[in-house]
């Protein structure tokens, strides 16, 4: 959180300049205003100025949406961000007409975008907020594709007697594959490799190998 403090000659005029400093509205931030007495000339008089103490709030939401709105200005791209915070998630909506070019390929550019705002918005924030950044409902696509994988791949290892690896793939995407498939009588799931090269990797059960 950042905070400044101004002395002006009025309340209105110390907050005006802090807010300008700060680059911010008034609502987004928490006011504390002091009276500084301070003497006059040759202390016959006495005048009184104001000083104010302003802090920005904690804005998860706004701050997600100012980091997206420089990035997208610097690429370029025209993108209405829509945003949602509940219970400490942040889902985040893109729309506009060049989302292709934000998603990348497999999802890899708006992954990384997740990741930067996410990196943002937690760098001061004592509670952690989990960052779902999504256009054109890619998430729940690429969910469903991954499923179907998973379900494939499970019946090759069986049919073929053979462990199959995947390609590399990120925290979300691995934990999709080993969530389709827990219940899968015939196959397990582990994760091997470092980041960001960690792939998953289907193998036969015991009891299967000796059928």
């Amino acid at each position: 959180m950042r905070t400044v403090e101004v002395i002006g000659k009025s309340s209105e005029e110390a907050i005006s300049q802090a807010l300008q400093e700060l680059n911010t509205t008034r609502d987004r931030v928490e006011v504390d205003i002091f009276e500084d007495t301070s003497k006059g000339f040759f202390g016959l008089f006495r005048s009184k100025d104001v000083k104010v103490k302003v802090t920005l709030k904690d804005d998860p939401t706004q701050t997600a949406v100012d980091f997206l709105t420089n990035i997208f200005e610097k690429m370029n791209i025209d993108a209405e961000i829509e945003t949602r915070l509940e219970n400490r998630n942040l889902n985040i909506e893109l729309k506009g007409t060049e989302m292709a070019l934000l998603i990348g390929r497999r999802g890899q550019t708006l992954d990384s975008l997740q990741y930067l705002v996410s990196l943002v918005v937690n760098k001061e924030n004592p509670d952690y907020i989990r960052i779902i950044l999504d256009t054109e409902n890619y998430r729940e696509k690429r969910e469903e594709t991954l499923k179907k994988l998973a379900h494939k791949l499970a019946y090759k290892a069986k049919k073929y007697r053979k462990d199959i690896i995947l390609e590399p793939m990120n925290p979300y995407e691995r934990r999709i594959i080993h969530s389709a498939l827990q219940e899968n009588k015939h196959v397990g799931t582990r994760s091997e490799g470092d980041e960001p090269y960690r792939k998953v990797i289907i193998y036969l059960n015991r009891n299967q190998r000796t059928q």
